[in-house]
């Protein structure tokens, strides 16, 4: 089995802009492992998920294409805890099985494990070798989501609520994102922290 690489957990309450910065640690060239877009994949028409989704909620919360209903599924799970409960443990252990093979298979110095729930999940925290939190004020998180989703107030801060609160987000964090101002602003701070992770990698590696 493959040595485990340097790696980097990266999260954010939702609308802090986690993808952004994501985005941005690609493109100086980190491995970028994103467990939501696992989801997506795993939920998609023909995803490895359906089949047992479909079994354990039924043909109302698969689309006419065959993909997850993700409006729906959202209202099932916000309004029933045990169907929370049933969805998550259809799509935690294919989403960390498939995380894991990635982050082995990558050939750069380091991977960014990006995780919204890192905080709240033990299992990946205890993968990290580090954590950054892209951090930014709950109102401005409210005012992101709302402009790009389409969804009202009180279902934002539903979501907001079932996550970390921002201070326990921080109170994890080896490294703090301030994302309240542009995406060029983003992109320095992106810029910096990757040049350093590069070289705790490469003290990593060689202490090994």
């Amino acid at each position: 089995m493959p040595r485990m690489p340097y790696i980097v957990g990266l999260t954010g309450g939702i609308g802090s802009g986690k993808s952004a910065a994501a985005d941005r640690f690609g493109e100086r060239g980190a491995t970028v492992v994103d467990t939501d877009r696992i989801a997506h994949e795993l939920t998609a028409a023909g995803g490895e998920a359906i089949p047992a989704l479909q079994a354990a909620f039924g043909a109302q919360v698969i689309t006419a294409a065959g993909a997850l209903d993700r409006s729906a599924m959202r209202a099932l799970a916000f309004s029933d805890p045990d169907a929370r409960r049933r969805l998550e443990a259809i799509l935690h252990p294919a989403i960390r099985a498939t995380s894991e093979r990635r982050c082995r298979a990558a050939t750069t110095p380091y991977v960014l494990l990006v995780v919204p729930l890192l905080i709240e999940s033990g299992d990946y925290l205890a993968r990290c070798d580090r954590v950054c939190v892209v951090d930014c004020a709950p109102e401005l998180q409210l005012a992101r989501v709302m402009s790009r989703s389409g969804l009202d107030a009180q279902q934002v801060r539903a979501i907001m609520e079932a996550q970390a609160n921002r201070a326990a987000r921080l109170a994890h964090a080896d490294d703090v994102i301030d994302n309240s101002g542009d995406l060029r602003a983003l992109h320095a701070q992106v810029d910096r922290l990757h040049e350093q992770y590069l070289r705790a990698a490469a003290a990593a590696c060689h202490g090994d």
